[in-house]
């Protein structure tokens, strides 16, 4: 029999759920597959998101949302719970935050083997690895990506100002129209600041930003990895190090002598704190589409936590880039240019400020300059904040 805590539980989260915006990958989810996966960084959403699922589809199934750090898997397994909830004739079981949970991909598999009918949805830490452990989860979950608010979103979310996700030619087409919104500047400058995340319009925003970093570094990392303590603030450290220097070409000799470290160790460490979203790595081509090729330049992962880092005072021409990277590497192949800043398939992209020219791309095919601080654009000069609008 189902704890009944574990049902107040999830009636008291649905209570205090936004039902209005829907993220940018919510209709893209096969919510009936057998086994789904939604990973991401900390704070981007992926729990508001799976209850508002819950909430608009109650009356259709038997649904169970828990927690995997709730209380009752002190006593308890995910496999048992599965088995009683199965018996109870439930069919849909999300469990939250799975990475906290010490054997979540042996008993996912479990789960997925013995129980064939039942519907499993479960969030992670982006760090999370479904090839790691004991149970290889690869051939069984589908799986999902999940990144913070594209400036699109955030017009939504924050300013009720809803309009339709453009493609990448159609920014470069300049066919981006939001009619509510006059000059989309001001809020632009907004969004760098405290756009990216979903909880940005509360109270203590970058206390919790902070709470985000060591909890990411402290908790989530470090038990993927299961590092020590020390090496958790060597990570720390990193992550300070290069706020300083994003966007850059890393040197891993130097880092291994700031830190302390082998340099051997530096790109694995780097990985981490790639794949907890924290930071983001720009590779060549020389990996395809597979994202395996050298790695070019280090950017903070967005520029709201690039702002934090900073101390609210980040250089404007590396925040330029940083938001260029942060949104287009959701829906693009988008690789380092060897003569400007960016490549995504025919195109070179050069960013900069309102008079940035294009000097440096004037003989490249394809070539685009990516302006900031103009409102509308022409031939290949492109304003900048239109490329929030592609997610």
């Amino acid at each position: 029999m189902i704890d009944n805590s574990l049902y107040e539980y999830m009636n008291a989260m649905l209570r205090t759920t936004p039902l209005g915006m829907k993220r940018y990958i919510y209709d893209e989810i096969e919510w009936e597959a057998k086994m789904v996966g939604i990973v991401g960084p900390r704070g981007v959403g992926k729990s508001t998101m799976i209850l508002q699922y819950i909430a608009q589809n109650r009356d259709k199934d038997h649904l169970l949302y828990v927690s995997a750090d709730n209380i009752y898997f002190s006593a308890h397994s995910l496999v048992e719970l599965a088995d009683n909830f199965v018996k109870e004739n439930g069919t849909h079981l999300f469990i939250d935050e799975v990475h906290k949970y010490k054997d979540w991909s042996r008993e996912l598999k479990q789960i997925y083997d013995v129980h064939p009918k039942l519907k499993v949805t479960f969030t992670g830490s982006s760090i999370l690895d479904i090839q790691k452990g004991e149970a290889d989860l690869s051939r069984r979950v589908l799986m999902y990506q999940m990144q913070g608010l594209s400036f699109r979103e955030y017009l939504a979310l924050f300013h009720n100002t809803q309009t339709k996700a453009y493609t990448l030619h159609e920014i470069l087409a300049h066919k981006v129209n939001i009619p509510t919104i006059e000059h989309p500047l001001p809020l632009f400058r907004d969004y760098l600041k405290r756009g990216y995340y979903p909880f940005s319009n509360e109270l203590g925003f970058e206390f919790r930003i902070q709470q985000v970093i060591s909890q990411t570094i402290e908790s989530d990392i470090a038990q993927f990895a299961d590092i020590k303590a020390s090496t958790a603030r060597k990570l720390k450290k990193m992550l300070s190090i290069v706020s300083t220097l994003a966007p850059y070409k890393p040197n891993y000799d130097n880092l291994a002598q700031e830190l302390g470290i082998s340099k051997n160790n530096v790109p694995d460490y780097l990985v981490y704190i790639e794949k907890a979203g924290m930071i983001g790595q720009l590779r060549d081509e020389t990996g395809g589409l597979r994202g395996l090729g050298k790695v070019e330049k280090v950017y903070i992962d967005n520029p709201n936590l690039m702002t934090i880092l900073a101390l609210g005072n980040p250089d404007i021409g590396n925040l330029r880039e940083t938001f260029f990277y942060n949104q287009m590497r959701v829906r693009n192949p988008l690789m380092s240019s060897k003569v400007s800043d960016f490549r995504i398939e025919e195109y070179t992209f050069e960013v900069g400020g309102k008079n940035k020219s294009q000097k440096q791309i004037e003989n490249i095919e394809g070539g685009i300059v990516v302006r900031d601080d103009i409102e509308i654009g022409h031939g290949n000069f492109v304003p900048l904040w239109m490329f929030g609008m592609n997610y």
